[in-house]
């Protein structure tokens, strides 16, 4: 089962190197940035020590597809992609928050939710709510955007401005463009039979000022997708919702006794298990996209990308 879980390229007029929770970024001469996804799987901040086959490349070529479909209306950092697990844009500036959104009483709202919450990074939450139930309108949820190792808090707009992560007048915009990302989002689901249940997005400047949006969009690793044939009856019975994300491994890690805490041991994952999520990645793929997913040459991975990368950069 070969995977890609490190890169360590060393590109002509690189000047730096960034390495994420599942993605590498390459500065080269200050002018665009050569973003690698590797097989890496995070869950709860945390990087699991094996790699899932094909996972870089699902999640790129989702994210550069979405970033097509989306275009029109939001503008976008990408500009090339040389290699099934490469994305090529322009050099930006990131934001230092995620912009979440929900549509749906999910994942991380429904966890706190249940504990008695109803105030979330400064939104509040209707009374009488059910999990997976429709919230009236989608709510903005922001995280602080991590180091590797380290868990993306919850924040609200207000302290967003407040501690100047934000200047105001950006934040208008990246709440304008994360409303407007997920509406069509949710067309696009709908027209698959999925829905877009919640996400996050990234943005960032480019040097001349323009904020674009950057990193993953509408990727099972940055959303949650329920099917939406049968959705209202399990609702109306108390079912758990089907659904398409990476939800299944979090379930998973917390019934083997792991959720990212202090002294907590990542659980031993066999290569059934992971050949399961490999195959469960390429269902999402192929559900989001309504295309056959084609399996890339993994015979050797790091020479391909070098290779794809380094004649683009030619």
């Amino acid at each position: 089962m070969n995977t890609i879980t490190d890169t360590n390229f060393n590109f002509p007029g690189q000047k730096s190197l960034y390495k994420g929770k599942v993605r590498a970024v390459y500065n080269i001469n200050d002018n665009e940035l050569v973003m690698v996804a590797t097989d890496r799987l995070s869950a709860f901040d945390v990087v699991m020590p094996k790699g899932i086959p094909y996972k870089g490349q699902i999640l790129n070529q989702i994210a550069t597809k979405m970033m097509d479909a989306t275009k029109d209306i939001v503008p976008n950092w990408l500009t090339a992609t040389p290699d099934p697990n490469v994305a090529v844009g322009h050099l930006c500036e990131p934001f230092k928050v995620e912009m979440v959104i929900r549509g749906y009483m999910s994942g991380h709202a429904a966890r706190e939710y249940k504990v008695g919450k109803r105030i979330l990074c400064g939104v509040a939450m209707p009374e009488g709510m059910k999990e997976n139930d429709k919230f009236p309108n989608p709510i903005i949820t922001p995280a602080t955007k991590a180091e590797m190792g380290d868990h993306d808090e919850d924040i609200s707009r207000d302290d967003i401005l407040k501690r100047g992560i934000v200047s105001e007048e950006d934040y208008v915009v990246l709440e304008d463009y994360t409303r407007k990302l997920f509406q069509r989002g949710t067309e696009i689901a709908a027209s698959r039979g999925l829905i877009l249940v919640d996400t996050k997005y990234e943005f960032g400047k480019t040097k001349d000022g323009k904020i674009v949006l950057i990193d993953e969009i509408h990727t099972p690793d940055s959303s949650r997708y329920f099917y939406a044939d049968g959705y209202q009856e399990r609702q109306e019975k108390g079912e758990a919702q089907k659904q398409l994300s990476k939800e299944f491994v979090r379930q998973w890690l917390i019934a083997n006794d792991f959720q990212g805490l202090e002294g907590q041991t990542v659980p031993i994952m066999s290569d059934e298990y992971i050949q399961s999520v490999s195959d469960r990645y390429i269902e999402l793929y192929e559900n989001i996209t309504g295309e056959t997913f084609v399996k890339a040459d993994v015979s050797n991975i790091e020479k391909r990308i070098e290779a794809n990368v380094l004649a683009y950069l030619k």
